[in-house]
């Protein structure tokens, strides 16, 4: 799964106040958390973290449109990315998650066969 991030300046927890830091804390710095508590429960799926880091301008793409983060994420089946997206340890910290982002897209990639 391909993930765009977008982050929020400063990292916005009203929608999870149990999870709010001592101090405020940017968008980035709130993904860094999300990452820390989600990451044994996607191992324990059998998912895995493969790549992520700060996102560029688009050399091809929308002018507009700015992407801050991308995270690529492997899944061994739709039913395991659900039974993790449905764990309810995994879900007491997606807090985090929603007080980082001002937009994400997810896409679902699948690996086709041979290239030439």
């Amino acid at each position: 799964m391909l993930n765009l991030l977008c982050f929020k300046e400063i990292a916005d927890y009203s929608a999870a106040p149990e999870l709010t830091p001592g101090t405020p804390i940017t968008g980035k710095d709130a993904f860094r958390k999300y990452i820390e508590h989600t990451n044994p429960f996607l191992k324990e799926s059998g998912g895995e973290l493969l790549f992520y880091g700060d996102a560029g301008k688009f050399l091809i793409g929308p002018r507009d449109e700015r992407w801050d983060f991308v995270m690529l994420v492997r899944q061994k089946s739709l039913q395991d990315f659900l039974a993790f997206s449905s764990n309810k340890e995994y879900l007491a910290g997606l807090g985090h998650r929603t007080a980082a982002l001002e937009d994400s897209r997810l896409l679902p990639i699948v690996k086709s066969g041979k290239t030439t």
